[in-house]
């Protein structure tokens, strides 16, 4: 997972010790653990709330000696079918006769009107991915480090409810900076709170 223009947040126990940039963040968890305070330490993709595997040991002194992640190296050109220089990829379909049938007595071929019903299909569907895609970066989040809070199963009922006040009632009593962090992230869970 490249994490270079996307920002982590790293707990140490239920406190937030940092948020930002991963080089700036791993310098700050780096600095904890060589402190030998309590508490497992934990950085968080703000994105999809995955937990990230971030090797603290040895980092330099500094975030700026941090090395960049490298970008994937465009230089290999795999070739296949499709249109590789446009991007487009071959893959496998399955569908019914009936619709191979009907695709084939469509205007531009069967490729053609799936890109088109593709389209509209995620233009349809922005709003809703969006809020499942906050709900599941919330649910990792405080899977990982609230589910153990009193209230949780009630807080998880109703994030998957679409219950905003409800799951904010929930996470009531929560560590401070989990339940702020949980908050962060439920706006995109609920649409902005």
């Amino acid at each position: 997972m490249i994490l270079q223009n996307r920002t982590v947040t790293a707990f140490e126990g239920s406190r937030r010790i940092a948020s930002g940039p991963l080089a700036m963040v791993a310098l700050r968890a780096t600095e904890v653990v060589a402190r030998g305070e309590t508490g497992p330490v934990l950085i968080f993709d703000d994105l999809t709330g995955e937990q990230v595997d971030a090797d603290l040991r040895g980092l330099p002194e500094s975030a700026a000696e941090v090395p960049a992640q490298p970008m994937p190296d465009d230089s290999a050109e795999v070739r296949g079918r499709g249109r590789p220089k446009l991007g487009v990829v071959a893959r496998e379909v399955t569908l019914l006769p009936r619709h191979w049938e009907w695709l084939g007595e469509q205007r531009g071929g069967a490729s053609a009107v799936l890109r088109k019903l593709v389209e509209q299909a995620r233009k349809d569907s922005v709003a809703a991915d969006t809020i499942r895609r906050g709900r599941e970066a919330l649910y990792r989040f405080i899977t990982t480090i609230a589910g153990n809070e009193p209230g949780y199963e009630d807080a998880i009922r109703a994030l998957f409810r679409g219950d905003a006040s409800g799951f904010a009632g929930r996470i009531a009593s929560w560590p401070p900076d989990v339940r702020e962090h949980a908050q962060r992230l439920a706006s995109g869970a609920f649409g902005e709170l």
